[in-house]
């Protein structure tokens, strides 16, 4: 049972890495229309490393904001990937050394959703899925996101190829899975309702806190599954 529960982590890994290192075309296109030559595209990628938080960034650029705006935003939209490293401590550890910098690195939304959606009680099968999908989503990521800057300044506007809404599309794929429930679905409802009603008044990053906001609200003190006894 051991070795199907790993191969299916690292199924799960491999398409997760290849759906999501598509959008890197997306944002590679992005980022050259915000202003962004190549070589900075491609080093924003591979040090931010965070879809969210780099859309977040290019997209305050782009729509005329400056460079401390668009990096306080795009770290705001980052500090989730903080929590996800303390739902994934028991995973990783122990620990050490370059390993710990690199699962630092690849800790992001892809990885953390494939490492707990494997069995609980199987802690192996979580941390393959974790660094299969850490590693494939930083590889084919960064570089799709090449082709994408190169391929940037002959899109014409991005918004033409429905490009700038590769982003949305990325985070509604990723939480769609966990919506089985009615209180999932009741908490991201109330969350895009708060975020929609502060698009237009509040400034980039801000609605996305807010949506965040409301679900820590909704989940405080609420057990996880595998936490509710018997």
């Amino acid at each position: 049972m051991a070795g199907v529960s790993l191969d299916t982590a690292r199924q799960h890994a491999l398409s997760v890495s290849l759906a999501t290192g598509a959008y890197g075309l997306s944002f590679g296109a992005l980022s050259v229309a915000a202003g962004l030559d190549v070589w900075q595209t491609l080093a924003l990628s591979l040090l931010v490393f965070s879809g969210g938080s780099q859309f977040a960034f290019v997209g305050v650029l782009g729509a005329g904001g400056g460079p401390w705006a668009a990096v306080a935003t795009s770290t705001f939209v980052g500090i989730r990937n903080g929590f996800y490293g303390v739902g994934l401590a028991p995973v990783l550890r122990p620990m050490r050394g370059w390993r710990r910098a690199w699962a630092a690195q690849v800790t992001i939304d892809e990885s953390t959703a494939v490492a707990l959606a494997q069995p609980h009680d199987d802690l192996e099968a979580r941390r393959t899925g974790f660094w299969w999908t850490g590693v494939g989503v930083f590889l084919a990521w960064n570089a799709i996101t090449v082709v994408g800057a190169l391929l940037g300044s002959r899109l014409g506007d991005p918004a033409d190829w429905g490009l700038d809404a590769a982003a949305a599309a990325a985070f509604l794929a990723l939480v769609w899975p966990r919506l089985a429930s009615r209180r999932a679905q009741a908490v991201a409802g109330a969350s895009a309702v708060v975020a929609l009603a502060l698009t237009p008044v509040a400034p980039a990053g801000v609605p996305v806190l807010a949506a965040a906001a409301v679900a820590i609200v909704a989940g405080w003190g609420h057990p996880r599954p595998e936490e509710v006894p018997e």
